[in-house]
């Protein structure tokens, strides 16, 4: 599937811009994937941690929510909520996705259990 390998790889070079230092440049590159494909967790999900990064709570939490409503059981886009809501101040939101984070990686280790675990500490 071309497409998707093109989007993947155009969130690989944004991530790589911001890496490099230019937030600016990572986020527009993202902003433009999530327009032309809104069903692409990946995107969402990068879009999120970088407006993290920079202190942008308000936006990281709209891209996280976008990836969350995609894939609600991923590990990590509910860790990445616990900690945005932190940020934002909510003791209760953060820890109940910091819950999700956990059981979603209690599945993960059902599922798997021969593989090394990500050993998730979300109690903060």
């Amino acid at each position: 599937m071309p497409d998707l390998e093109e989007t993947q790889s155009a969130i690989e070079d944004a991530t790589f811009d911001f890496t490099m230092g230019d937030a600016c440049i990572a986020l527009s590159k993202l902003e433009n994937i999530v327009e032309s494909h809104p069903d692409s967790f990946a995107a969402w999900h990068a879009l999120c941690e970088i407006r993290y990064s920079e202190k942008q709570y308000a936006e990281a939490l709209q891209a996280a929510e976008k990836a969350h409503a995609l894939d609600s059981d991923d590990l990590f886009i509910n860790t990445s909520l616990s900690r945005i809501w932190l940020e934002l101040g909510s003791k209760e939101k953060a820890e109940h996705f910091g819950a999700q984070a956990k059981i979603a990686d209690w599945k993960e280790q059902l599922k798997n259990p021969d593989q090394e675990q990500t050993g998730l500490d979300v109690s903060g």
